[in-house]
């Protein structure tokens, strides 16, 4: 960045197009307080929030192998090959691919699909492929997707972990069937109201409650092994992988549904890799090994003692493992458990969504901090009041875990494929892996996943479809949104006037000038903004200092101050000035402030005014856009709060001047 080396720290420029940000620049840095927590500590952490859609997922996943129209026959062959199946896809899906592989892919130590995208589509990633950039859309276009499916993951995991809890009330007496789904729908209101409050204390107790609950269902499972009758196979014979592949080759046309049943037992991998950034590798890792990956092989070896027992394939396997006088403390924890599983699936697509608002992806959604220490603990109401909609009524139309279980695992599989597919590109642009291994190692990935996604097809017609169609529609908005505004910021260019004309009438023809600084944001770097030409014109006056500002996404999750901001002296008087935040950051004006003084130019906040463009669009110009995705543009863009909002700059200090612009 040489146009930085001056004494006053502000660049002097010729009016021209300001260069690219170099986004290499940005380092990693340390996440607040990680270094002085001890090992121990963030790994319960991480119980509480990496681990409790997989950790609730013994409520439902065997039970859906057995009962249904897709359930095999409960013979002591078929229950030891699904407890095979169970194991192995423990060990090989989240052992193997996501905690000793795509943990090491993180993005300046975040992870999830929108940080592996970003690293896989990386301008500056090495390659020895003549065309770095081939493919990049495509591969945005899954990455979008991967992250659209899982607001599907989002709505769906809720509504199921808290109804499954809800059931464990029948097993005590049918009594309860008739409050099962009420129960449901209060404790999902509930959960979602208490959203704006933040989950700061109430995230206290989320690890040692999963702790809890982990070896509670440990020792469920390991009493029933210990209790196991003889006469019957030893459970522990599943272990063997040849239990599963018989079930798999001895029946071929019921393996498929076997599999899809199978998936639900790793439902939340992707939670796993998007919490990376969160907890860090180590403690997850630590945590899997030492408390989780245990309790879940005892509980569903639990499960299939009663099962290869000649349990009631009608009851709850699950529940069944307790003792009469346990059934109803178990129930109280599994509700809890499940509270804390849908409660890590809610705060993860609140972050999930600030990473598509900061890369362009997402309207700009109000975005509330719950907490003045941690700066991901955050609220947004659209998104919550979105989610709680669809998950009540999720729970109404389906109204059992067995039937909204066939609603599950298409988005689940179909993030874990894209992620192989994104995978590949990090290994072979920034691991620098020869073309051999990271074909093996993606090939092995995809075997796996695209047979679990296989398995899921046809769960379309029956529920299936709601993930789906959740997901095209997140999808739609967001390349929408994206597409939008470059068709916006394409013409604007063209309507704009150019800096170096702009500059050189101000020299020839200087306008009254007048004390003070006045701010125009704009998206535009091209060109002059619309509005300060408008704001000339009708008043002809002109600030003695005018700063034109831009913010804009790295692809790195955070970015130091001293890189965040460039400052560029067009000339009389005016300033350009780009402001970057990574896609982990919330972009503000006090940042853009305090950088901006580092380079000489000073910003009072308190007394500077902020001219904004309030423009109406119309889809009746010559964009290529299709029309109803100019409509949907321009009705996203009405809703959206306007960007001052977002940064935060006081309402006193903002002006609104608006046109109608042709898209």
């Amino acid at each position: 960045m040489g146009d930085r080396g001056t004494a006053s720290g502000v660049a002097h420029a010729t009016p021209r197009e300001p260069r690219p940000y170099d986004r290499s620049a940005a380092e990693r840095t340390v996440r607040p307080g990680q270094r002085a927590q001890a090992l121990p500590l963030v790994a319960l952490g991480a119980l509480g929030v990496v681990y409790g859609d997989i950790g609730t997922s013994p409520l439902y996943a065997l039970r859906q192998c057995f009962i249904g129209p897709r359930a095999v026959p409960q013979t002591p062959e078929n229950v030891l090959g699904v407890l095979s199946l169970v194991f192995w896809a423990l060990v090989l899906v989240v052992a193997v691919k996501y905690l000793t592989v795509l943990l090491r892919a993180d993005n300046q130590g975040e992870g999830g699909i929108l940080a592996l995208l970003a690293l896989a589509t990386s301008h500056h990633a090495p390659t020895d492929d003549a065309s770095p950039r081939r493919g990049a859309h495509v591969l945005a276009a899954l990455g979008i997707f991967g992250a659209a499916l899982l607001y599907g993951d989002g709505v769906i995991t809720p509504a199921i972990s808290v109804l499954s809890a809800m059931e464990g009330l029948e097993v005590a007496t049918t009594a309860f069937r008739p409050v099962v789904v009420p129960l449901t729908v209060l404790v999902l209101a509930a959960l979602f109201l208490v959203q704006k409050h933040g989950t700061g204390r109430v995230a206290a107790v989320f690890g040692p409650t999963m702790l809890v609950w982990f070896v509670v269902i440990g020792v469920l499972g390991a009493r029933a092994i210990l209790l196991e009758q003889p006469g019957h196979p030893s459970v522990l014979h599943a272990l063997d992988p040849r239990y599963g592949l018989a079930v798999l080759t001895s029946h071929v046309a019921d393996a498929v549904f076997v599999l899809g049943s199978i998936v639900l037992v790793v439902t939340g991998c992707e939670a796993l890799y998007a919490d990376l950034g969160h907890f860090g590798a180590r403690p997850i890792r630590t945590a899997w090994y030492a408390v989780v990956f245990p309790a879940l092989v005892l509980n569903y070896f639990g499960q299939g003692v009663l099962l290869l027992e000649g349990g009631v394939a009608s009851r709850h396997p699950f529940f069944d493992l307790a003792p009469e006088w346990g059934l109803y403390p178990l129930v109280g924890l599994a509700t809890l458990a499940t509270i804390i599983a849908s409660q890590a699936l809610i705060t993860g697509a609140f972050s999930l969504t600030q990473q598509a608002v900061v890369l362009g992806y997402a309207p700009r959604f109000p975005i509330i901090h719950t907490s003045d220490v941690e700066r991901g603990q955050i609220y947004m109401p659209h998104v919550n009041y979105g989610l709680m909609a669809l998950c009540i009524l999720l729970v109404l139309s389906f109204r059992s875990s067995d039937a909204l279980a066939d609603a599950y695992g298409i988005a689940v599989t179909g993030t874990m494929t894209i992620t192989s597919v994104l995978f590949y590109q990090v290994a072979r642009r920034h691991w620098g892996w020869p073309l051999p291994a990271a074909a093996a190692v993606t090939g092995a990935f995809l075997v796996v996943d695209l047979a679990f996604l296989i398995a899921n097809l046809d769960k379309i017609a029956s529920g299936g479809w709601v993930p789906i169609a959740i997901a095209l529609a997140a999808y739609t908005v967001m390349t929408t949104w994206k597409r939008g505004r470059s068709e916006l910021a394409s013409v604007l260019i063209r309507q704009g006037t150019p800096v170096e004309r702009f500059v050189q009438e101000l020299r020839e023809q200087p306008p009254r000038r007048v004390p003070g600084t006045v701010v125009y944001w704009t998206s535009n770097t091209g060109s002059i903004p619309a509005i300060l030409e408008r704001n000339l014109a009708v008043n002809h006056v002109l600030h003695e200092r005018v700063v034109l500002l831009s913010t804009g996404s790295a692809q790195q999750p955070r970015v130091r101050d001293e890189n965040r901001t460039i400052v560029l002296d067009l000339g009389e008087g005016v300033y350009r000035v780009l402001a970057f935040f990574g896609f982990m950051e919330r972009p503000h004006i006090a940042t853009i402030a305090a950088c901006c003084a580092t380079h000489g130019l000073l910003l009072d906040v308190a007394s500077t005014d902020f001219f904004v463009s309030a423009d109406r669009l119309l889809a009746t110009g010559p964009s290529r856009m299709a029309r109803w995705r100019k409509q949907l543009f321009a009705l996203l863009a009405r809703l959206t709060p306007p960007m001052t909002s977002a940064l935060g700059i006081p309402p006193e200090r903002v002006i609104l001047l608006g046109r109608e612009v042709e898209l």
